[in-house]
C-alpha cells in the first residue's frame, strides 16, 4: 500500500502555515491507511498502552487532573504505523523544500482516552526551545457524533478559541507547536488519534 501526498496538497499546507500557522485537512490520509491504523488501536488492550505524563526530563510526571489519556509511539518496523510515517516523511521533506524550515525528526504516538478523559489547556513547545516547531493530530474515529464531546480546541495567543474541531474519522491538524495553545475537550466515548511532532536538527528555521 502506496500512498503519496500531491504538489498541491503541500503548496495548500505551507501557504496555510505562513499566513496564518495552522491548517485543518479533513481528508489527507487515505482511508485504507486510516482503517489499518483504526484496526492497529482497537486490537490493543487498554493495559498495553502507557497512562501519558506531562513535563520532560526532571519535571516528567502523571498528573491525571491535566492529562488522563494513554499511549503508545509509533515504530517503523509496525507495517501500519510505518505507513503513516511515511506520509509524516512526505509531508516534512515538501515544507523543508518550500519554507526551509529544516525539519529533521518526527515522533508520534497513538492516543486513547476513554470516556471521562481530557487534557487540558496546554503548549506543545516553551518559546524559543526549538524541540518542537510543528505539530500534527489526526483523528481514528469513525462512529463519532457531537453528543460524544472529546473536541479539539485550538486559540491563538490571546487566548481566543479560533478551531473547534471534531474528532472524526480522517480529520487532520497541522499547527506551530509554540503558538497555539490547545486542548482536548471532556469525551464522552472512546477517542482515538495519533498525535506527532516535527523537530529541527539546529536553531536555524526558514519563514
Amino acid at each position: 500500500m502506496v500512498s503519496q501526498l500531491s504538489e498541491a496538497v503541500l503548496d495548500v499546507i505551507a501557504d496555510a502555515l505562513v499566513d496564518k500557522g495552522y491548517i485543518f485537512l479533513p481528508e489527507l490520509i487515505p482511508h485504507p491507511i486510516s482503517q489499518v491504523l483504526l484496526e492497529k488501536i482497537q486490537a490493543t488492550e487498554i493495559h498495553e498502552l502507557k497512562a501519558a505524563s506531562i513535563g520532560r526530563g526532571a519535571e516528567q510526571q502523571l498528573n491525571p487532573d491535566i492529562r488522563r489519556d494513554r499511549i503508545q509511539w509509533l515504530e517503523e518496523q509496525s507495517e501500519p504505523d510505518s505507513l503513516y510515517l511515511d506520509l509524516m516523511t512526505q509531508l516534512k521533506d515538501g515544507l523543508n523544500r518550500r519554507l526551509f524550515m529544516g525539519l529533521f525528526d518526527y515522533e508520534s504516538h497513538y492516543a486513547v482516552y476513554q470516556p471521562g478523559a481530557f487534557y487540558k489547556k496546554h503548549v506543545d513547545a516553551l518559546k524559543g526551545s526549538q524541540n518542537r516547531i510543528l505539530t500534527t493530530v489526526f483523528f481514528l474515529n469513525p462512529d463519532w457524533t457531537p453528543a460524544d464531546c472529546g473536541e479539539l480546541i485550538i486559540y491563538d495567543e490571546a487566548d481566543n478559541e479560533i478551531e473547534r474541531i471534531a474528532p472524526k474519522m480522517g480529520h487532520f491538524v497541522i499547527f506551530l507547536s509554540e503558538r497555539f495553545p490547545h486542548e482536548v475537550s471532556r469525551t464522552l466515548a472512546q477517542r482515538n488519534s495519533i498525535a506527532g511532532w516535527f523537530r529541527v536538527s539546529n536553531s536555524v528555521h526558514g519563514f
